[in-house]
């Protein structure tokens, strides 16, 4: 029945948007590489020792503890308090638990054996009990406060010793970055007890899912502190994301806001990180083997020789995390590097006059230094490129003032060059070295191995290609390509027109390569200047290798860089780069940034065929089919325009005092526009995708009320139609009660669920009772149409009471079907709460605060009057017409207000609902 209100057309439309949705959807959650992290392994049985805490701060957080991680005779030496080493707290995140910190501290364990112990980290975790703080942020605070006691419980197992802490390093995953992040927020908090804060796949802009308000209260207290205290914090905070392997938690999330006068803060996605180079997911990321040992590299350089704890230094600290995290020279970490080295010793010096050199090095006996003058280059290059396949942390490369043919001392140009997965690179502009006559590369004695050492000078304009990219609406059927004739090394493809969200491609890179014989690497960067989210690709040449291009974070307005493909390619190869539009990973894009906002276009979509049944209902005297419904009042130019209208207005002063003196909060779509995340067409994109989820949610709606009346009838044969309706039955203000007393003593998402499903119970009363009596009809036609008349002789009387006919009963049915798509997604909506407090049924009864708590003291009673509501009874309604008017600007209300704050979603459903409810009263 309810495919039969369904024209065809609108069928196969809602069957293309199913596949676009899919189409995004697979791009989110399987359109990314493969996981490339490796395992980290402990090589003896971890273990973890409980703290014990002061018996108060016990009792006051019975479900958190406090724990210290141990391995072998590690652990047995400090079961035996107090502690000698760097005290490192781990916080995990929801639903995360205090066991993650293994995977750091086992290799930290590792580090501190190798230097005999020299220097060793005590890391200590946090067991929230697995709290799922990201859907429900009334226990956020809670944490927040016990991880501050945590710190000076800590601090104080170190009291006496010669090296005694005065501070913790933090490590934050998910949200226990935000947790640790929020300590600063506390009254009585010391800054000074941090020293560092490294937070992982941690979303600092946003919360992922706005479910409740404590959540977004959170973070507004938690941001706002952080922009307004910019210039007092000194804090060095470091900021990892996964990329696109992390569909929990989008990178775009977790960048910290960049402000001019807060240097200490650096966000950077794990596939820039050198030495790591690879996208994690959500999890992994607190495992990932490359990612772990450049973290534990980075603490043991930032340890201070003279204290044996963390550096104060917030010059070092942030010198340490630039070297490890964002560009690596392929050295080991010097505070004060010397710039100046001596060229000395029993070496051969052999000067280079081509502007093209190549060197193979195999069993070299004595040392070399290959010599390339500047001057004749300086007038025909601009630029020199020199890269090495020996990734030693020597140094490599030098630069000689005023030298003929060889030098004492040289500049070291090693601290410029740049690490990658098989080479170590530098590219010089010849103009910012005046001073510079010889460039010299050092080649060492070595023994059984082999490596290739190549340089070139070359112009700029040569090896800087432009490349605009596909226009969005292209759908991948047209594509744009350059080729690479000259024997180069080194490519700059500036992708022109590239730096919006929104965009996503595919490039595809052909090389062919002439008499090669051995295997060649070639490397292929994407590099997005305004924000450190590069991404590399290995391939071996020659082949065919296609690489995803699109954005973690826009571009900003006041940026001009260019998005990069940097190639570092082989000189026996010829390439063919080819970029087209990809219209999956864009659908992809959206879903990932705003697939968040989906429930909101869905209840906007069914408030507006809600809305046209009532008055259907109104204007006719019967209820159309929901689907027909939707069809006809579920359009994006109802709601959209609106919106548009509103933010425009918005800009100017007047309208925008008037909006706060209605002490109305803020547009959803500035707060998008503020975080770069305005796609065109977005909001008309989400609305058919929500349309499309309304209408197959309503199929399944219907048919599980059809099924669940089949098996009624089977356990219970009910008694056929009312016959008299009675709006408040004897039982009903008692259920209410009952109701409104467990929403206030336990929790209001709970009361809401049973009021849901009590709903459910007399629809489906209802649909079984209506097959009963068409069965009945069928069987006795005669003695039905008698039946028939007589209802409706019952229901033109005034005398007597309202009684339900055939027709009446499958008005209601349709009516009621709406009703419980609407109820479905709120309890939906309301479940995190929900399962939160069932989780922590052993320590609270009561579920405090509570964000579902006034929301269930409105619903109950207006689900409990709806239940026994038919349309029969409010057609003659006063009220009715102004209550079929309201769904439509609260569909609107919905997206304006709803889309990023999704709590807020509830208050516009319950508001059409109480006033049909009201209707049998008016």
């Amino acid at each position: 029945m309810f495919l039969h209100s369904v024209n065809l057309w609108n069928l196969a439309f809602y069957a293309l948007m199913v596949f676009m949705a899919t189409l995004g959807l697979w791009d989110v959650f399987f359109g990314f590489e493969e996981n490339k992290c490796s395992m980290s392994y402990m090589f003896e049985y971890p273990e973890y020792q409980k703290i014990e805490l002061p018996k108060k701060l016990a009792k006051r957080y019975p479900a958190y503890e406090l724990y210290l991680y141990g391995e072998g005779s590690y652990a047995e030496e400090h079961k035996i308090l107090p502690l000698t080493g760097i005290p490192v707290l781990f916080l995990p995140g929801n639903a995360g638990s205090y066991k993650q910190v293994r995977s750091i501290g086992s290799i930290a364990l590792r580090k501190a054996e190798d230097i005999d112990f020299k220097y060793h980290f005590d890391f200590f975790s946090v067991n929230f009990n697995e709290e799922l703080v990201a859907l429900y942020g009334g226990s956020l605070q809670k944490q927040t406060k016990f991880v501050h006691e945590c710190i000076k419980t800590i601090l104080k197992l170190y009291k006496g010793q010669e090296f005694a802490p005065k501070s913790v390093a933090i490590i934050g995953h998910s949200m226990g970055g935000l947790v640790a992040r929020a300590l600063l927020t506390l009254k009585n908090f010391k800054q000074d007890l941090i020293n560092l804060l490294i937070t992982q796949a941690t979303p600092h802009v946003a919360p992922v899912m706005p479910l409740d308000r404590f959540i977004t209260d959170f973070y507004m207290t938690v941001n706002n502190y952080w922009i307004l205290n910019a210039r007092q914090i000194n804090l060095t905070t470091l900021s990892v994301a996964g990329g696109f392997r992390d569909y929990q938690v989008r990178s775009g999330l977790t960048f910290l806001p960049k402000l001019s006068h807060h240097t200490s803060a650096l966000s950077v996605v794990s596939s820039a990180v050198p030495k790591t180079w690879v996208s994690t997911d959500h999890l992994s990321i607190v495992w990932c083997k490359q990612l772990q040992l450049t973290t534990i590299r980075a603490f043991f350089d930032l340890i201070d020789a003279d204290t044996k704890q963390i550096t104060q230094n917030p010059k070092k600290k942030l010198s340490v995390l630039n070297h490890h995290f964002i560009r690596h020279p392929a050295k080991h970490f010097e505070e004060n590097p010397s710039i100046i080295s001596d060229l000395t010793g029993t070496s051969m010096w052999v000067p280079v006059k081509v502007s093209k050199w190549t060197y193979v090095a195999y069993n070299e006996s004595d040392k070399i230094y290959f010599t390339f003058p500047l001057a004749n280059h300086r007038k025909i290059y601009t630029h020199v490129y020199c890269q090495s396949t020996m990734l030693d942390t020597n140094s490599w490369i030098f630069g000689c003032i005023n030298s003929t043919s060889m030098c004492r001392q040289g500049v070291d140009l090693s601290w410029k060059a740049e690490l990658l997965p098989t080479i170590k690179s530098l590219t010089l502009r010849l103009q910012d070295y005046p001073s510079l006559s010889h460039l010299v590369v050092y080649v060492p004695s070595i023994h059984g191995s082999k490596f290739v050492v190549d340089c070139e000078f070359f112009k700029k304009e040569t090896r800087s290609i432009q490349l605009p990219v596909t226009h969005l609406f292209s759908f991948g059927l047209s594509s744009r390509k350059v080729i690479l004739n000259t024997s180069g090394l080194f490519y700059n493809i500036e992708l022109l027109n590239f730096g919006q969200i929104y965009q996503a491609f595919k490039i595809n890179v052909v090389s062919k390569c002439s008499g090669v014989k051995e295997e060649i690497t070639s490397i292929y960067k994407l590099h997005i200047p305004w924000s450190y989210e590069d991404s590399l690709t290995i391939a071996q040449v020659p082949s065919t290798t296609e690489i995803s291009v699109k954005l973690h974070i826009a571009q900003p307005e006041n940026d001009s860089h260019v998005a990069l493909l940097k190639m570092y390619t082989s000189s026996d190869c010829q390439y063919e780069v080819t970029v087209k539009t990809s219209f999956s990973q864009i659908l992809g894009q959206v879903v990932r940034f705003h697939g968040g906002a989906l429930p909101a276009y869905v209840i906007s979509s069914i408030l507006l065929a809600y809305g046209g049944q009532l008055y259907s209902l109104f204007s006719a005297g019967h209820c159309l089919e929901y689907a027909t419904m939707l069809d006809k009042e579920a359009k994006p130019y109802k709601v959209d325009p609106f919106v548009i209208m509103i933010k425009f207005l918005l800009g100017y002063k007047w309208f925008k005092e008037l909006w706060d003196v209605l002490l109305l909060p803020e547009l959803d779509a500035i707060v998008l526009t503020s975080q770069s995340m305005c796609f065109p067409l977005v909001s008309l994109i989400l609305f058919l995708f929500g349309t499309c989820t309304a209408y197959w949610g309503g199929l399944l709606s219907s048919t599980s009320v059809r099924l669940l009346s089949s098996l009624w009838l089977a356990l219970k044969r009910p008694s056929e139609l009312p016959k008299d309706i009675k709006i408040i039955s004897p039982d009903l203000p008692i259920l209410t009660v009952v109701l409104i007393i467990v929403s206030w003593t336990t929790c209001g998402a709970f009361a809401i669920l049973l009021t849901y499903l009590y709903y459910v119970c007399k629809v489906v009363h209802l649909q079984a009772s209506l097959t009963i009596f068409k069965n009945s009809q069928t069987v006795n036609p005669k003695h039905s149409r008698r039946s028939e008349k007589k209802s409706n002789h019952h229901k033109d009387s005034t005398a007597h009471p309202l009684r339900l006919s055939a027709s009446d009963a499958e008005d209601s049915l349709r009516m009621h079907s709406t009703v419980i798509n609407l109820l479905t997604w709120t309890v939906l909506l309301s479940m995190p709460s929900l399962i939160y407090w069932l989780k922590n049924l052993r320590y609270y009864f009561k579920l405090s605060p509570d964000p579902c708590k006034p929301l269930a003291f409105i619903l109950i009673p207006t689900m409990a009057l709806l239940g026994n509501t038919y349309t029969v009874s409010i057609k003659s309604s006063k009220l009715l017409k102004t209550t079929s008017q309201f769904p439509l600007p609260l569909a609107v209300g919905v997206i304006a207000f709803g889309s990023a704050h999704l709590y807020r979603v509830p208050c516009f459903v319950f508001i059409p609902l109480l006033l049909h409810a009201l209707c049998n009263f008016m």
